[in-house]
């Protein structure tokens, strides 16, 4: 006689475990509901591939291939509300399942699974490299890269959802400040390289540098503010690839309140200054808050 396969595996997601052949859910080490078959397929769907999207069309056929698929939106939505409520989970503050409306859905926290057959397997986690290196990139036709990687920059999952509109709009002031700093240079030479030879002895590279970087400035800007016009669907993914140069750019142009110290005064161009370090890192947030978006079940 052959044996039916049984799935051993136990996931362990932060406070709660699944254990995936019965759909036990504990929170704590202590039972909760379980978990109804449908549900429970979604989830394992979920978490066998974490960070990646599975789209709607893809838990249609393997979850709902056998059924017909009048009432395919509703059974997903049940499904997918009754994870959240059991994960305490909210559509608005996603901390397990996110939605990509329209599209599909992705798990976005931590995932360990071991071997709960009693063989003792080892604990890893799931899609994890059997290399020590991390792992990089972004997930399936997504903005928000695939792993927390160790670095200083904010996590897409650490930032606040926030209004598209309201995003969008101050990424869009940003792009036309800059875009109105390389204009405002480029239109007056003269009176640039009179404030260079006053403030530094090595004016004239100082004017080749700023002219430099200005006209390279003036299409970044115009290619952001037009992806941004028209909606362009990997904008964040394709700033994220530019970020290092942007970094360069707009940290050489943080010094640019001191070109016009003389009006202002050295203590507000420092503060001035002060906040332009600052922006770069702004764009990079506003832009991943963007591709978060509001989320519907």
């Amino acid at each position: 006689m052959t044996d039916v396969a049984r799935d051993t595996r136990v996931f362990r997601i932060g406070i709660y475990e699944l254990t995936a052949e019965t759909g036990e859910l504990r929170k704590n080490g202590k039972p909760q509901s379980r978990l109804q078959a449908q549900p429970l397929q979604v989830l394992l769907l979920l978490l066998e591939r974490p960070t990646e999207v599975i789209t709607r069309d893809e838990l249609r056929d393997k979850i709902w291939a056998a059924n017909t698929f009048v009432d395919f939106d509703h059974g997903v939505n049940t499904a997918v509300n009754k994870l959240r409520g059991a994960f305490g989970d909210s559509a608005s503050n996603s901390r397990f399942i996110q939605t990509l409306p329209r599209v599909g859905y992705r798990f976005v926290a931590p995932v360990e699974v071991r071997d709960g057959g009693g063989g003792g397997g080892r604990v890893g986690l799931v899609g994890e490299s059997q290399s020590a290196e991390p792992q990089s990139g972004t997930g399936e036709g997504s903005a928000i890269p695939s792993g927390r990687s160790k670095s200083l920059l904010s996590h897409p999952e650490d930032l606040p959802e926030a209004s598209r509109a309201i995003t969008r709009g101050l990424f869009v002031a940003l792009q036309v400040m800059y875009l109105a700093f390389y204009v405002t240079a480029l239109a007056n030479f003269p009176q640039l390289q009179t404030i260079l030879a006053n403030l530094t002895h090595h004016a004239r590279a100082a004017f080749v540098l700023i002219v430099l970087t200005a006209v390279a400035g003036v299409p970044l800007r115009l290619y952001l503010l037009s992806a941004c016009a028209f909606h362009y669907r990997r904008l964040a993914e394709n700033f994220l690839k530019l970020f290092p140069y942007v970094l360069l750019l707009d940290e050489l142009w943080a010094l640019a309140p001191f070109l016009i110290a003389r009006h202002i005064g050295i203590g507000l161009a420092l503060g001035a200054t002060a906040a332009l370090v600052y922006a770069p890192f702004a764009q990079r947030s506003l832009l991943l808050m963007r591709a978060r978006g509001k989320q519907n079940p």
